[in-house]
């Protein structure tokens, strides 16, 4: 047999739990870590870091396939839907697609998995019927074209993989959705998710579309367990992170290695990662939250308290050329002698710190908290 589901009963998957039980503990501590932290985040900070996750998210996630996306777009988009106000970006339907289906997998992920669900996220994601300037099925599965994925020159091309055929795919599509349906709650969810994952790409049940729909799936799977409507890591900016490495071992694992052990390493160490880099994706909200906190005992007025939250929102060294009086003048329209004299206030008490420069020239930045997670 020269492929995984060339066996009878290829997705009971085998797997060494004696292998994973130290880095699947490890990584419930970082998710509990991570989800006690956002659990103290107001309505509004919440929705923001939820939106942040969701614009890395999109861009990844069609980044992987080779799509890139305008991130302005993207975060308008993203902000229509979550009651923010809406940017820059300007419209576009293949990205609202892709953000209709990750907010329907976190939101709805109570609801039952059917196929007509999975048949409109895929058709979501090509709304106009083409992937680029070829036609393709949409809504529906596959047709009995053989599913390969190839690479190298015309002539000698390279088959990483071939998925099963089409008189296969109804059934084992059944098969995957019962299994889905039966399945939350009887296994540990990150390993589900990495079975949701590794299964729904091996039967490859789309012309095209399947690596979003199965990231989608995975974000799902995740939602479900920790039975949050939100997400707040990406796990698909570490698999665009470890892109070739991700394409390595599912091209090992889908020819016929009936252990899965090495897959569900590789899963729970990404889902890590992510986590861990999620204080990047979501820094600035967390450092509202830490800054206040730090200076709850401070006193600031009103417009001291407007420019240090317009230097929070930008994020640790993205306000170009820190704080100057000018600035400072611009932002809340005060006089430049008021807006030297608050501008001390704020160093003598800790908030702000001089880079460089004297008098008129001198550019402040904020003393900034620790890192979410040290």
């Amino acid at each position: 047999m020269k492929y995984i589901w060339e066996d009878k009963n290829w997705f009971d998957f085998k797997y060494d739990q004696t292998i994973l039980l130290k880095p699947l503990s490890q990584l419930r501590v970082l998710q509990g870590k991570l989800l006690g932290r956002v659990a103290s985040l107001d309505i509004k900070l919440g929705t923001q870091a939820q939106a942040d996750v969701l614009v890395e998210e999109a861009v990844r996630t069609a980044e992987i396939e080779g799509q890139k996306l305008n991130r302005d777009s993207v975060r308008s988009s993203v902000a229509v839907r979550l009651g923010l106000p809406r940017g820059v970006g300007t419209h576009d339907r293949n990205i609202d697609g892709l953000v209709d289906i990750l907010l329907d997998a976190v939101r709805y992920h109570d609801k039952p998995m059917t196929l007509g669900r999975l048949n409109n996220w895929q058709a979501a994601l090509f709304p106009s019927g083409h992937s680029g300037l070829r036609k393709i099925m949409v809504g529906k599965l596959r047709g009995h074209e053989p599913m390969q994925i190839v690479s190298g020159p015309i002539g000698r091309e390279k088959v990483h993989f071939e998925a099963l055929p089409r008189e296969r795919l109804d059934q084992e599509m059944k098969l995957f959705l019962k299994w889905w349906n039966f399945s939350k709650g009887s296994m540990d969810g990150i390993l589900r998710a990495a079975t949701a994952h590794l299964r729904f790409v091996t039967i490859h049940p789309y012309e095209d579309g399947n690596g979003r729909l199965a990231r989608a799936l995975t974000d799902m799977a995740l939602a479900q367990d920790e039975k949050l409507k939100v997400r707040f890591y990406s796990v698909s900016s570490e698999i665009m992170r470890t892109r070739n490495e991700y394409y390595k071992i599912m091209e090992d694992v889908q020819k016929y290695h009936a252990d899965v052990t090495k897959w569900y390493l590789w899963f729970i160490k990404s889902v890590s990662a992510s986590i861990e880099h999620s204080q990047d994706i979501i820094a600035s909200v967390f450092a509202r939250v830490d800054f206040w906190n730090q200076h709850a005992q401070t006193e600031l007025n009103q417009r001291q308290k407007k420019v240090v939250n317009r230097i929070l929102e930008a994020g640790q060294g993205n306000f170009i050329g820190g704080l100057t009086t000018r600035k400072y003048v611009s932002i809340v329209k005060v006089s430049r002698a008021t807006a030297f004299r608050e501008i001390s206030d704020m160093l003598d008490k800790k908030i702000l710190r001089q880079l460089s420069g004297r008098g008129r020239s001198a550019h402040y930045d904020l003393v900034w908290p620790r890192k979410v997670f040290g």
